[in-house]
């Protein structure tokens, strides 16, 4: 057995002391470089300072981004979150080498030997692996911040994804969740424009609904009902007989991920983020549900221009009440009606006391958000447009959201604007380009698709059944 297979093979820490020397180690490192910034820029000038200041920034964070990169669990979710976005919390110097480096947390993790896992699927599933598959592949195809995914056959000859939770993560999933100040503290001395305890808050909520595989299986069964047979949307099945709370198998979709899509030419990028944009945008405000966890490491790009879309941990439902608030707002937008805007926002629970924001100031929070998709123009997706929208929504760096947060947004409210944002970075990481109202009228205003892909989908057998069933 080599060395590499020996790595492997270590246990995953579960104790909280272990997690704790672990994540100390992280928030020391961070403390000790941000204190060497300061030894390095006593006497330079400005511009020197800032120069120091950009590198050893760049350093800290790629020294946390590997500290977090040999743990599982929230420590790993916290750099697979910071992975999409940087919320404009880093300088334009040091942001690409940012995200190559938490690049390799969004489509990998460390990986756990086969024995261990092989204990664990028979346990989950009964007998022996030989038992449910024909063929099982005991090399991951990928790692995430919980578990492991193997390709495997079924004996019915069907292609399948076998995707397993570490042994003993739901442990330490949540020692991380008890030493998050842990994090915090470190990320606070790197990004200090970062609003650490909302990002805490978004881990606690979304590990815990991960943990539990058979609310995956639920809630993926009920995307693929919606998008069966889409003529170039995919949501796998699941294999329910052999899925349980910590085994969940589906059926396999051959793609390229989403670092080889950012490599692919500028119309196939497009068509692949306009495919993403109807696949959260209409299942959140045509069909009431949708995935809250628009992450580029959930979606495969086939051969034949299908979108797959993997990992519905996260799942909501929202009803036509909300929808129609959201959409209200959004008909105002696109209308350039601030007073419509305000009293829109006001209807759907955003501002519980009115008098106390005027027109004027509620515009620019909204138009951060759904600006990009209510201007009937081809819109490319910046870095800037998704930053000023973080700040707005998801982390918290000035008086807007400020705003926000004394006024209590209802929390279902919050999740959709959370999504369309995360849905906003992820096109922006594939600097696609699109008049992305033109597709948002076919459910802002019920019109008559604009695109080819908006056509195509209308003249599918799959749009006339959901038609004969919305009816």
């Amino acid at each position: 057995m080599t060395m590499a297979r020996d790595a492997m093979d270590k246990k995953v820490p579960t104790s909280r002391a272990v997690r704790t020397a672990a994540l100390g180690r992280v928030a020391a490192g961070a403390v000790l470089r941000q204190a060497g910034v300061k030894v390095a820029t006593v006497g330079r000038s400005e511009e020197k300072k800032k120069a120091v200041m950009d590198r050893k920034q760049a350093e800290a964070m790629k020294a946390l981004v590997n500290g977090l990169g040999t743990m599982r669990g929230a420590a790993l979710k916290i750099g697979q979150a910071l992975s999409i976005v940087d919320g404009g919390i880093f300088p334009d110097e040091v942001r690409e080498d940012f995200q190559k480096a938490l690049a390799k947390l969004r489509d990998s993790a460390p990986t756990v030997g086969f024995d261990k896992m092989r204990k664990l699927i028979e346990s989950e599933l009964g007998g022996k692996l030989g038992d449910h598959f024909a063929v099982f592949d005991d090399t991951p195809i990928a790692s995430a911040s919980i578990g492991q995914v193997y390709r495997a056959r079924l004996h019915d000859g069907r292609e399948v994804c076998v995707k397993v939770q570490y042994p003993g993560i739901d442990k330490a999933v949540r020692a991380d969740i008890k030493n998050m100040a842990l994090f915090s503290h470190a990320l606070k001395l790197i990004a200090p424009a970062l609003d650490t305890a909302a990002l805490a808050a978004e881990i606690r909520d979304r590990v815990e609904e991960e943990l539990d595989y058979e609310l995956e299986a639920q809630n993926q069964r009920a995307a693929a009902r919606l998008f069966r047979g889409h003529p170039f949307i995919v949501v796998p099945d699941v294999v329910t007989a052999l899925s349980g709370q910590r085994v969940l198998v589906t059926e396999f979709f051959d793609g390229r991920g989403f670092e080889a899509v950012k490599l692919m030419d500028e119309q196939t990028r497009n068509r692949v983020a306009e495919i993403i944009f109807r696949f959260f945008g209409a299942g959140m405000m045509r069909y009431g549900q949708f995935s809250g966890d628009p992450h580029p490491g959930n979606f495969l790009v086939g051969d034949d221009g299908r979108v797959a879309f993997l990992d519905f941990g996260l799942y909501k439902y929202i009803d036509d009440s909300s929808i129609e608030d959201l959409l209200v707002i959004q008909r105002a937008m696109a209308e350039n009606d601030a007073a419509a805007v305000h009293s829109g926002l006001a209807s759907a629970g955003f501002l519980p006391d009115p008098d106390a924001v005027d027109a004027d100031e509620a515009l620019p929070i909204v138009e951060s958000v759904f600006g990009w998709m209510t201007t009937d123009a081809v819109v490319r997706i910046t870095p800037e447009m998704v930053n000023d929208a973080l700040a707005n929504t998801i982390v918290p760096t000035g008086d807007s959201f400020g705003l926000l947060r004394k006024q209590s947004v209802p929390q279902e409210q919050l999740v959709t604007l959370r999504t369309l944002v995360m849905v906003m970075a992820v096109l922006g990481q594939l600097s696609a380009s699109g008049n992305w109202h033109a597709i948002a009228r076919e459910w802002q205003y019920d019109q008559a698709p604009g695109t080819e892909l908006g056509r195509i989908e209308a003249e599918s057998d799959w749009a006339a059944a959901h038609t004969l069933a919305r009816a």
